[in-house]
């Protein structure tokens, strides 16, 4: 099994922490969600599935997350975006992006610039419990107006959550760039297949989330899973298990 090597690039002056499996491509990058770290369940059990398929794999964390620099509270998608194009860029050939959460958001953003520059290297994506349009559809529209007047007032909120790790800070910065980046509006194209793992009791990005992008994909190779009795995390063993066979399939299908 290939060794996982640590790394940082350089954005805008701050460093961002990757680690890579060298291997053969297609490779695989890692888009975790908001307030994860690259040292979760699903990107931990994506470095042993590429250890062992002696695939390329390339994880990182975000600024403000985990091990890069920054500060949580600076960041925007379009900070997050920029990262991980900067990761991409680092790549050579042709790149499987697997987004989780926010990450999936990301990962459309990417794979529409790319799509609108011509880079020709995006060979699928696979979106787990994808939350385009989050802080939109998800947050400011379901916040109560005294949130909303507390976010536009001091600039932030502090949003409670039953994660690890104490509230969400929600900054006026996020909302307003999140404006800036959406992506459910119309229908759009990425060029390359798309596979989607959706849990159906997803409290956090509620499955019809999911199909209304579904819907706006409607020119691409899109393949919709609803894990019935899955989670927004979708990382038991079972869940990691089906991720893997998701991406053994695409990489058949990628080599023809």
């Amino acid at each position: 099994m290939a060794e996982e090597t640590s790394g940082h690039l350089s954005v805008d002056g701050i460093e961002i922490a990757t680690r890579r499996v060298p291997g053969q491509g297609p490779g695989v990058i890692w888009l975790g969600g908001f307030r994860s770290d690259m040292t979760g369940t699903k990107a931990q059990a994506l470095a042993d599935w590429a250890g062992e398929r002696g695939h390329e794999y390339l994880r990182f964390d975000y600024s403000g997350h985990g091990a890069s620099g920054g500060a949580f509270e600076d960041g925007t998608i379009s900070r997050w975006a920029k990262e991980a194009r900067a990761v991409f860029d680092s790549t050579d050939g042709p790149q499987v992006l697997v987004g989780s959460s926010m990450g999936g958001w990301i990962a459309l953003l990417l794979a529409r610039a790319l799509a609108a520059e011509g880079v020709k290297r995006l060979a699928a994506l696979v979106l787990i419990a994808p939350a385009p349009d989050f802080t939109e559809a998800l947050m400011w529209a379901t916040f109560p107006e005294a949130v909303k007047e507390e976010i536009m007032a001091k600039g932030r909120f502090e949003r409670p959550t039953q994660y690890d790790g104490g509230p969400y800070v929600i900054t006026r910065a996020l909302i307003e760039d999140g404006r800036h980046n959406l992506v459910l509006g119309a229908p759009f194209s990425v060029g390359c297949p798309v596979r989607i793992l959706q849990g159906a009791q997803d409290a956090d990005v509620p499955w019809r989330h999911a199909m209304h992008l579904v819907t706006c994909l409607a020119e691409d190779d899109v393949v919709f899973s609803l894990i019935k009795d899955g989670d927004h995390r979708l990382s038991r063993p079972q869940d990691i298990d089906r991720l893997r066979r998701v991406l053994d399939m695409l990489m058949n299908e990628l080599k023809g």
